[in-house]
């Protein structure tokens, strides 16, 4: 599978037949639109749910090949699910590729979601073709994943935006790891990609 760093070249073809998808998502409309969306790619193996608690009881009845979750979901925490899965979640979901679904694209949630162990960050509404150039990158994503004492995930070595503290490779011009509240416009789509998007760093 490859496709440009920009956009997906019409001519991709990917195959999702034989993939599985959570979705994760409160709004009967929103889960409507992301199913239909994958269904147009062929991903029509799908298991939707509407509270962050029922997400939880279908990561221990299945595998699933990729997950999508709303960031605010009946009040709760999307993040803190995330940051679940990547500690608690039985084996292969624990390391199960996840898009982060968000209408709050300010700089601090979009880096609070990479650091909560999301792949990538997609904000609403959510189109076919950013869906879609995102799973392919998630199917290119070759980055190891980290587990350490502060942060399980894949590994968030690109840009300046280093390893957690006290890990090995952690450069001194890394920013903090700390995270808070949103002081700062939504970010366009493609800024979210610029701070989330893997990218090779000089250590």
């Amino acid at each position: 599978m490859s496709a440009s760093n920009s956009s997906v070249r019409p001519s991709l073809k990917v195959d999702l037949s034989r993939s599985r998808a959570l979705i994760v998502d409160d709004s009967p409309d929103h889960r409507g639109l992301i199913s239909r969306i994958l269904s147009s790619f062929g991903l029509n193996r799908q298991e939707k749910r509407d509270s962050l608690a029922s997400a939880k009881e279908a990561i221990y009845l299945q595998e699933f090949d990729l997950m999508l979750v709303e960031a605010a979901i009946n009040g709760a925490d999307g993040f803190e699910f995330v940051r679940w899965l990547r500690r608690f979640a039985p084996e292969p979901n624990r390391y199960c590729p996840v898009l982060m679904v968000t209408s709050a694209t300010q700089r601090d949630r979009v880096a609070e979601a990479r650091d909560a162990g999301a792949n990538f960050v997609v904000a609403k509404p959510v189109t076919p073709g950013v869906l879609m150039e995102r799973i392919v990158w998630v199917g290119k994503d070759q980055r190891h994943f980290v587990e350490t004492n502060s942060y399980a995930g894949p590994d968030r070595r690109f840009q300046h935006f280093g390893p957690p503290v006290g890990t090995k490779g952690r450069r001194k011009d890394d920013l903090a790891p700390e995270i808070g509240a949103a002081s700062e416009p939504n970010m366009s789509q493609g800024q979210i990609d610029m701070l989330i998007k893997p990218m090779k760093v000089n250590l």
